[in-house]
């Protein structure tokens, strides 16, 4: 793998799990789209780069959340000893576990199948406008919670979207949000909530299919370059989208992702059904 392959997938990774666009379409299409098959010929290869892609965007989102998740870890032990839950912060740290939970048993019992049927192009390129088209509906609805209001309910719900994005295409970060929008979370706390839910979720990810990777014999030497490039700018580039977003909507509307998600939809069906490409 040439290393400056690893780095604009690296690149392409960090933005794209944060930005509501879809990382798992942008890593199947961007390689697809400028004919780099090191990944697509060797399947194992692909799978030991993407957990060195997500072990680089957990360091990035923790990073920025590195004081929440502190604080977390540290109400979450103090409501194991007193085996209740009593604080905002023990409720949360708990909460964000119980959303990773619906992605973890569908991403586990269906793994195989995810593979080798769910990522066609065309397929990616129309979930990437029918949920494009979900967002632009749920970022319209009024809502002003904020994420301190985060309950069970709310947590279950966008757990259960999560798992949706098992699917390329959907976005991780695109239907949480939507679904923190249709609860009536304001657009920063929604997004805040999404980014923090990504932190178990993504770690889980990197270990499950980690574990695969040292089963298979880990890494090979020549490999250890490009994945280091591609793990330090999957971090870094991660770490600025979620800075950046969290920024942005402050003052704006997720109008803009909407917008290229479906124009990059329509063209990815277009090139790829109508054999363009």
């Amino acid at each position: 793998m040439p290393i400056v392959h690893a780095i604009v997938l690296g690149i392409v990774q960090g933005l794209t799990e944060f930005l509501p666009i879809s990382s798992s379409g942008h890593l199947i299409l961007v390689p697809e789209l400028l004919g780099w098959e090191e990944l697509t010929r060797d399947p194992e290869l692909n799978k030991t780069f993407d957990v060195a892609l997500h072990v680089g965007t957990f360091v990035g989102v923790a990073w920025y959340f590195r004081h929440d998740i502190v604080r977390y870890i540290a109400a979450a032990w103090r409501s194991l000893r007193a085996r209740t839950v009593r604080t905002v912060d023990e409720r949360m740290a708990w909460l964000l576990v119980l959303s990773a939970v619906p992605a973890a048993i569908v991403g586990a019992l269906l793994n195989d199948f995810i593979d080798e049927h769910l990522g066609e192009p065309v397929l990616i390129g129309v979930m990437l406008v029918v949920f494009g088209l979900v967002l632009w509906w749920a970022d319209r609805l009024p809502g002003g919670r904020p994420a301190g209001e985060f309950r069970a309910r709310d947590a279950a719900l966008m757990g259960a979207v999560q798992a949706l994005a098992l699917q390329p295409g959907v976005s991780r970060s695109g239907a949480t949000i939507s679904m923190g929008r249709w609860l009536r979370f304001d657009r920063e706390a929604a997004t805040r909530l999404s980014f923090l839910m990504s932190l178990p979720i993504i770690a889980g990810a990197a270990l499950f299919e980690g574990v695969d990777v040292m089963r298979g014999g880990g890494i090979e030497r020549e490999l250890v370059p490009p994945f280091v490039w591609g793990t330090i700018t999957a971090g870094i580039s991660g770490f600025i989208a979620v800075a950046w977003l969290l920024r942005l909507l402050r003052t704006h509307s997720f109008g803009p992702f909407v917008v290229y998600r479906v124009f990059a939809g329509a063209t990815v069906v277009l090139v790829f059904a109508t054999g363009l490409r």
